[in-house]
């Protein structure tokens, strides 16, 4: 299957997902504390979605068991929520999926409880700048390496790690749709961009080097030097003269300012 191009009514449908997976991680932001477990934060993160007429996205989606991916510190992504308990020294990573009417939605955010130690945090300030910026490259006649050149040149100067094995990707009726969209590459290289296209763009950022390894449960994805990392996921359209950001942090910054145990400071 080649890239689908997405008429303004499916990216309109596109938007309504893409917004109820920033309500959904607000939603759960405000329950982000010292001695939660991940499957407390993914159960309450279901039943809202579900509450929105909406369904997980990921559950079962390859097998996978649980509504949200949450990543702990050196966890990149594909974190399987359980019986671990949050403590006040964590990053916590946290992506959500949603179908609502046939559309998926799909956005990351990584949160920092008030232990983490500012080098960190200016990991995730960095990851948060390299989306931003990335997301300046989309408009039409632009290309992928575009996307993942702007990534790599901000996070690459302060000696961070970007990850090679994951990527951002096409997103509309299928999760993973064509084309894929690196956080790496060379500027005027490959797929060109076109008014229609949807793509999920995902910098993940290690604080250490670059290598990745795989957990024993097949799924949690980590960083090899067990250094922490940084995740910021957004979904963007291009249209005829730049681009629409269709996902949201606003309502996800409102519950971190709101939640006494987030550190917002940082960025």
């Amino acid at each position: 299957m080649g890239i689908i191009i997405k008429s303004k009514d499916e990216i309109e449908l596109i938007r309504e997902s893409s917004l109820l997976v920033g309500k959904t991680l607000a939603h759960v932001a405000g329950l982000i504390a010292p001695g939660i477990t991940t499957a407390k934060i993914d159960e309450a993160a279901e039943a809202f979605i579900r509450s929105h007429g909406a369904e997980p996205a990921f559950k079962g989606y390859k097998g996978f068991p649980a509504s949200l991916c949450i990543s702990v510190n050196a966890e990149v992504v594909h974190g399987i929520p359980g019986d671990r308990v949050i403590l006040e020294s964590d990053v916590v990573s946290i992506d959500c999926g949603v179908v609502l009417n046939r559309y998926i939605g799909d956005s990351a955010y990584t949160f920092a409880l008030k232990g983490v130690p500012e080098e960190t945090l200016t990991l995730l300030k960095i990851t948060r700048e390299s989306l931003t910026k990335a997301i300046a490259e989309c408009r039409p006649g632009n290309r992928i390496g575009d996307i993942g050149a702007a990534v790599q040149a901000h996070a690459q100067q302060f000696g961070y790690g970007i990850v090679r094995e994951l990527v951002g990707h096409g997103v509309g009726r299928y999760l993973h749709e064509k084309p894929e969209v690196p956080n790496y590459g060379k500027k005027g290289s490959g797929t060109q961009l076109k008014a229609g296209m949807v793509i999920a763009i995902e910098p993940m950022i290690n604080q250490g080097k670059k290598e990745v390894k795989t957990l024993e449960d097949g799924w949690t994805i980590m960083a090899a030097d067990e250094l922490p990392s940084g995740h910021y996921e957004h979904m963007v359209a291009i249209t005829e003269s730049g681009c629409d950001v269709l996902s949201s942090f606003g309502e996800i910054e409102a519950a971190e300012r709101n939640n006494e145990y987030l550190n917002s400071t940082y960025y």
